[in-house]
C-alpha cells in the first residue's frame, strides 16, 4: 500500500514527502512541475502528471495500490488568482474533482487536503478557531473553501473521508538544507526578505505602516514547514485509526508584525535589510493569527519550531546555499 502525494515536488508537499519516507511509508509523487522541481522529489517515485490527466490519475492510483492521498496540487497566489480565476477553478476546484473521482474508481477512502487560512477572509476577531466563519476575500481563498464543502459532500455519498488543514504563513526550512522554499515568481515575505540580503532585489517593501498593530505594519502567524508535515502525518494516521472528517487550523498562535520579521532576519544574518514603505495593499487584514488547540487537543500536535528565530535561522541556511531556488 503506498500514499500518493499530489504536488509532492512542491514546497510543502516536498517536505511532507521527506516526513512521511522517514516513517517508512512508500510514497507516490504526482505533480506536473508546474511550480514543483525535480529536484524537490528527493529520489522518490515522481509520476509527471497532471490533475486533468483522468487516465493517468487511476492508472497511477492502480499501478502503486494507492490507499490514501495528500493533496498539495493547487495554484496559490492571491493577486493572480484575482486577475484570472478561470485558471484557479479549473486546476483548484475542477482538478480535484477529477482526483476525488479517481479515488473513487479506486475505492481509495482517505484524503489529507491543502487548505489555507485564506477560506476566512478578513477575520472579525483574532485568533481564528475552526468556528469563525469563513468568508473568503480572495478567488484563491473561494476555491480552497468549495473544496472543502466537496470534500464533504464526497464523504457523505461516497464515504471517502477527509482531514483538511488551514496553514497560515508557511516558512522555514527542512534542517539538512537540501529542500527549501523556491517560488517563480516570489511572493513570500520570508523569502523575499532573503533574495535583498542576496542580491537579487534592491529592497523589500513595506506594505502599510498604519495599520492598528504595535508598530502599524500587518502581524501574521509563521508556521515550520516541517510543522506542518508533521500535522499530516498525524491527520492521515488518525484517518486510519477511523477518525471522522474534520478541518483544523495550524499556527504558532503568535503573531510578528512585518517590521519584526526584518528585525530577526537582520539579526540572524548580521547584514542589514533595505527597505521601502508603501502604501497598504487592498485586502491585507491587520492581522491574522491561528488557534491551533484543536489539533493540539484532538491529535497532540505540537509545533516543534515555535520560534520566528528558528524559523528564520533555518530559512536562511537554504537561502543562503541555493540563492537561485533549485
Amino acid at each position: 500500500m503506498s500514499i500518493l502525494v499530489t504536488g509532492g515536488a512542491g514546497y510543502i508537499g516536498s517536505h511532507t514527502v521527506k516526513e512521511l519516507r522517514a516513517r517508512g511509508e512508500q510514497v507516490i509523487i504526482y505533480d506536473d512541475l508546474s511550480t514543483g522541481f525535480y529536484q524537490a522529489a528527493q529520489d522518490c517515485m515522481l509520476v509527471v502528471g497532471s490533475l486533468h490527466h483522468y487516465d493517468k490519475l487511476v492508472e497511477t492510483m492502480r499501478a502503486f495500490d494507492v490507499d490514501s492521498v495528500v493533496h498539495f496540487a493547487a495554484y496559490s497566489q492571491v493577486g493572480e488568482s484575482m486577475n484570472d480565476p478561470g485558471k484557479y477553478y479549473y486546476n483548484n476546484v475542477a482538478g480535484t474533482i477529477k482526483l476525488l473521482n479517481a479515488m473513487k474508481e479506486n475505492n481509495v477512502k482517505r484524503i489529507v487536503f491543502s487548505s489555507t487560512a485564506a477560506t476566512f477572509g478578513e477575520p472579525d476577531s483574532v485568533p481564528i478557531s475552526e468556528e469563525t466563519p469563513q468568508h473568503p476575500a480572495s478567488v484563491y481563498g473561494t476555491t480552497k473553501l468549495m473544496i472543502e464543502k466537496i470534500l464533504r459532500d464526497y464523504d457523505a455519498a461516497y464515504g471517502i473521508r477527509s482531514v483538511a488543514l488551514r496553514y497560515f504563513n508557511a516558512a522555514g526550512a527542512d534542517e539538512s538544507g537540501l529542500i527549501g522554499e523556491a517560488h517563480n515568481p516570489e511572493t513570500h515575505l520570508i523569502p523575499l526578505i532573503m533574495q535583498v540580503l542576496l542580491g537579487r532585489r534592491e529592497h523589500i517593501s513595506i506594505y502599510g505602516t498604519d495599520y492598528p498593530t504595535p508598530d502599524g505594519t500587518c502581524v501574521r502567524d509563521y508556521i515550520h514547514v516541517t510543522d506542518l508535515a508533521t500535522a499530516h502525518i498525524l491527520s492521515l494516521n488518525a484517518l486510519r485509526d477511523g477518525m471522522a472528517s474534520t478541518a483544523y487550523n495550524l499556527g504558532n498562535g503568535n503573531g510578528f508584525s512585518v517590521r519584526e520579521v526584518i528585525g530577526m532576519v537582520e539579526k540572524v544574518t548580521g547584514r542589514k535589510v533595505a527597505t521601502v514603505e508603501g502604501p497598504r495593499r487592498s485586502g491585507d487584514p491587520a492581522v491574522l493569527i491561528a488557534s491551533s488547540e484543536k489539533i493540539m487537543r484532538e491529535l497532540n500536535w505540537k509545533p516543534k519550531f515555535n520560534e520566528l528565530e528558528q524559523i528564520i535561522a533555518s530559512a536562511w541556511r537554504w537561502h543562503e546555499s541555493h540563492p537561485y531556488g533549485y
